[in-house]
């Protein structure tokens, strides 16, 4: 875990002048598999997850180059968009893969890729080896079919830093992958009609939309506290990164200054988090390279917005101490128009918003004897609803969301040993018509980092990212999922010392399962230091 000492204690160290370890022969192929080297050397597999690839129909593709750039600094790409004439418009999927290639030295960067203004894809890249790496990022982004329709303006960065200690480039080429409908393959449906990104908080819609969704890539990172928030205690509390009201944080749309979504952000931990970058260089945590929306409801505020004005629509971060910087929450607009109405009216009819509790309990060591601890208690739950006189009849939407945090964070003096577990929920039920869609999201950490004898840095660390999804119409199922990927990790390596002492040494696996009326993926990844040991696939 990167807590403020003990990285002080090993700063400039994962990227310092010199071999990276001492070299020593690749792995060999034994008979269950490749025989990992007794600890990392120069070089490792190439990062890969075990997340699935995106499902595509098998049907004719044009193939658009979207952005190519080596970044060396905090200069944009910008370029230019146009759709491929050949692929027409009647498009069934649209796929983004981003590939990447780095080598030498360079940490984690965090990166935005925006099309007419609208963010597509938010990522982070891997640490690299000094023999150099090559990672992918998929991505399914035909929700975007509106802004890829035309021709638009392009902007991609991956803020970096180049010189005689970081030496690694950025090299990055972004395609997109157009899949015609053709035959029995239907174009793409359920797609917005309108995609806007939100520019100076304010929002004018087209007057006859009948649905709207917010996506928001919230991401707390730039290196403070922010990137590890969940490590935050209140001021009395003798730890690096303060919050007046410790660690708990809630991502949150108002609109016109009335609260209209919560969510709990997910704990995205870096491929240099926790002061331990040999738990990442093949496998990263869950979402680190595929930053996911967080995605609000609401449809029960379109009433009042179909007023042809511009009103404010503004997202913040509840938790974060007044002047701090360290979040970015760049959000995008979805909307779909009633096609039978130029005017929609309508009105929002229900607003309860519960009492937010969030406690943090500091309890000092007792000379020694037992550690620093904080524990913290959060909750908050919102209820809206609305209605619209659509061409179709009157549409009732209610949103009900819950978000709850719990954890315990525990430290010693010089905040070693440092230990963390926390388990977020986000629990959300939109009706609507006769429609319910129930969402149960839960994010688990759990780890600790130490520096023991002969100055040897431990992490282990489990990290999980849990859903449940049911739809019901009419009382009876339609469809649902099951989503459960799980990290865990356990490194160790000398701190303090030129790299080719290191003798560094880590185990990794990762199993995503995801399942449901839609098929089943699950496959399982398992490193030993750097060496990929196990791909195991089960559906």
């Amino acid at each position: 875990m990167r807590s403020l000492k003990i990285m002080s204690m090993i700063s400039g160290l994962i990227l310092a002048a010199g071999a990276l370890l001492t070299a020593q022969p690749a792995a060999a192929d034994g008979p269950n598999g490749p025989t990992p080297p007794a600890e990392f050397t120069t070089d490792w597999h190439d990062p890969v997850t075990a997340a699935p690839p995106v499902a595509t129909p098998g049907t004719p593709t044009c193939e658009v180059t979207l952005a190519a750039a080596q970044f060396r600094d905090f200069t944009p790409y910008q370029g230019s968009y146009t759709p491929p004439e050949e692929c027409g418009t009647r498009w069934n999927k649209i796929v983004l893969r981003l590939e990447g290639s780095v080598k030498g030295r360079q940490y984690d960067r965090l990166g935005y890729l925006t099309v007419g203004g609208v963010e597509i894809l938010r990522t982070s890249t891997p640490q690299p080896s000094p023999d150099g790496i090559t990672w992918s990022v998929e991505k399914d982004v035909t929700r975007y079919r509106d802004t890829l329709s035309r021709p638009q303006p392009v902007e991609m960065l991956i803020g970096n830093v180049v010189n005689e200690t970081y030496t690694g480039v950025l090299d990055v080429r972004v395609t997109l992958t157009f899949h015609t409908a053709e035959g029995r393959v239907k174009p793409a449906a359920g797609t917005p009609d309108r995609v806007i990104p939100l520019t100076d908080s304010t929002l004018t819609t087209p007057r006859n939309t009948e649905r709207l969704l917010a996506e928001v890539y919230a991401t707390g990172s730039g290196g403070g506290c922010e990137e590890y928030w969940y490590l935050s205690v209140p001021d009395a509390a003798p730890y690096s990164c303060r919050a007046t009201d410790g660690p708990h944080r809630e991502v949150r749309v108002a609109v016109d200054g009335r609260l209209a979504g919560i969510a709990a952000p997910f704990p995205t931990v870096w491929t240099g988090g926790w002061s331990n970058p040999f738990l990442w260089y093949v496998t990263p945590a869950p979402r680190a390279f595929d930053v996911q929306p967080i995605v609000y409801d609401l449809t029960p505020f379109a009433g009042l917005l179909n007023d042809g004005r511009a009103h404010r629509v503004e997202v913040t971060v509840a938790g974060v101490p007044a002047g701090l910087a360290g979040w970015s929450t760049p959000t995008n607009m979805l909307l779909w128009q009633d096609e039978g109405s130029r005017v929609v009216t309508g009105g929002l009819d229900r607003h309860e918003e519960g009492t937010p509790r969030n406690t943090s309990a500091y309890t000092a060591d007792a000379g020694g004897a037992t550690p620093h601890r904080l524990d913290t208690d959060a909750a908050h739950r919102l209820t809206v609803a609305g209605h619209l006189n659509t061409s179709h009849g009157r549409v009732d939407t209610t949103v009900v969301r819950a978000v709850a945090h719990t954890s315990v964070h525990r430290w010693g003096e010089g905040e070693n040993p440092d230990a963390f577990t926390g388990r977020w929920t986000d629990d959300e039920t939109v009706t609507t018509g006769r429609t319910v869609t129930r969402v149960r999201r839960a994010y688990t950490m759990d780890g600790e980092t130490t520096i023991g004898a002969g100055d040897r840095l431990r992490t282990v660390l489990t990290l999980g990212d849990r859903a449940d999804t049911l739809v019901v119409r009419d009382g009876r199922r339609v469809s649902w999922s099951r989503l459960d990927d799980t990290y865990t990790g356990d490194a160790t390596y000398t701190s303090g010392v030129p790299r080719d002492q290191r003798h560094a040494v880590g185990t990794t696996t990762e199993r995503y399962r995801l399942y449901g009326s839609e098929g089943c993926h699950d496959r399982t990844l398992t490193t030993v230091q750097g060496t990929l040991t196990e791909d195991l696939r089960r559906c």
